[in-house]
């Protein structure tokens, strides 16, 4: 099925993910971690998304407040101030000749209405040059700084995943999203692939618009929750034109080289 519009709403005609496989078990443990990898690595079909069940540090992206509809997805990650996350470039600006996108929120755990863990006012963006210059979709990663609610940062109230530079182009990954035509995040496992030397490719049916952005977990810490960050739904065909198929820039030099330079945003 094709997905017509951007996930962000960007005013173009193309086809991008703004929008789960086998849904990963309530708990990350090793075991059951390593029953589904030798299940994946003779499975013949395209698994399905499922409700997830254990989202702590992935979130839903609004405009001003979280009563409209949310339009793509965002994850905390790991960073000194402790006040980062991570989601495609196209959710945060609209590429070649456009902007950043203003007066956005986060609402980690977003689910049917409700915000268990606040509302988080994005205070900064950035994206990299190349996105800016030319939407070169194997920088289409971008990041934001939320601002601290009560005197706490958010990887203070919730964690943060690590992020993984040159993981490789396979690694089986839990991907974490929310579809704009639901009000409840999806998930799916399973194992990535080669699209390209610069993108990586992700088979699971049900990521509609608003799962651009989606995280890429890998190699959980079950005592923790966290996990590492090795992809984000986005890149080729703005991360895919159907709900089957997903896409993720490689994480390379550039997106290490992003990710440092986010670190100083305020």
């Amino acid at each position: 099925m094709a997905v017509l519009l951007a996930g962000c709403g960007s005013g173009t005609t193309t086809a991008t993910k703004a929008g789960a496989t086998a849904s990963l078990p309530s708990t990350w443990s090793r075991e059951r971690m390593q029953k589904l990898i030798q299940h994946l690595q003779t499975a013949t079909v395209t698994p399905s998304s499922r409700p997830a069940r254990v989202y702590i540090r992935e979130g839903a992206l609004f405009y001003n407040d979280a009563t409209g509809d949310h339009f793509c997805t965002a994850s905390v990650v790991e960073s000194p101030k402790m006040n980062l996350l991570i989601t495609a470039a196209h959710c945060i600006h609209t590429g070649r000749g456009g902007s950043y996108r203003k007066n956005m929120v986060f609402a980690p755990r977003y689910l049917d209405g409700s915000t268990p863990d606040g509302i988080w006012t994005v205070s900064s963006e950035l994206v990299g040059d190349t996105w800016i210059k030319s939407s070169d979709a194997d920088m289409d990663v971008g990041f934001m700084t939320v601002a601290a609610q009560n005197g706490k940062n958010i990887s203070e109230v919730l964690g943060a995943n690590d992020l993984g530079i040159n993981p490789g182009y396979t690694n089986i990954v839990r991907v974490v999203g929310y579809p704009s035509n639901g009000n409840a995040p999806i998930a799916c496992v399973n194992k990535t692939t080669k699209q390209s030397a610069t993108q990586v490719r992700f088979a699971c049916q049900g990521y509609f618009n608003g799962t651009s952005g989606s995280p890429w977990l890998t190699h959980p810490e079950p005592k923790s929750g966290t996990a590492t960050i090795v992809g984000v739904v986005g890149g080729y065909q703005a991360g895919g034109s159907t709900d089957y198929v997903s896409y993720s820039p490689y994480f390379g030099d550039a997106v290490k080289d992003l990710y440092t330079k986010a670190q100083s945003l305020s």
